[in-house]
């Protein structure tokens, strides 16, 4: 059964569709508020924080991934660089480092203007893209905060996309 399918019958809140895909994949979230959800989802590296807003101003349901983070200080252009080389991978969200909460943060924002609806299907790609996203680059962003190399050697050993079967 598709994920929408039970939605099929109701107008629900984008935060609401949020929390029943939370509680369908069992993940530890804390609802915030009507607007707000926030939760934590476990990824092969670490746990990753995510955080879903809905805006009613603009129609749009903005979602941020973080984790932790606080590189060395003389690390600090290296690790911009590796975003700049990370964001020109990223067709949907971004990748930004927020220095003074010590976070490095996966950001997408779903425009839903003119009252469309988001489909669960479409905000569970948004959580799965936003974890696998920051799986594939954890490997690179540590390597070069942490391992001292180049931000384009630490690239290559981003996990590349998988196409296919093995």
């Amino acid at each position: 059964m598709a994920l929408s399918e039970q939605f099929l019958e109701e107008d629900l809140h984008p935060i609401d569709i949020v929390e029943h895909l939370a509680e369908h994949h069992d993940w530890d979230f804390d609802r915030i508020g009507d607007d707000q959800i926030a939760m934590a989802v476990e990824g092969q590296w670490r746990t990753y924080s995510i955080t879903l807003a809905w805006s009613n101003y603009d129609e749009t349901l903005r979602m941020v991934c973080s984790f932790e983070m606080d590189p060395p200080s003389e690390r600090t252009n290296e690790l911009y660089e590796l975003l700049n080389k990370m964001n020109d991978q990223c067709w949907a969200g971004a990748f930004t480092y927020w220095a003074n909460q010590k976070l490095m943060v996966y950001r997408y924002g779903l425009v839903l203007t003119g009252g469309q609806m988001a489909s669960p299907e479409q905000i569970d790609t948004m959580i799965t893209a936003a974890v696998l996203s920051a799986e594939r680059y954890y490997p690179a962003i540590q390597l070069v905060t942490w391992g001292n190399r180049d931000p384009e050697d630490a690239m290559q050993v981003a996990i590349a996309e998988a196409y296919g079967r093995a």
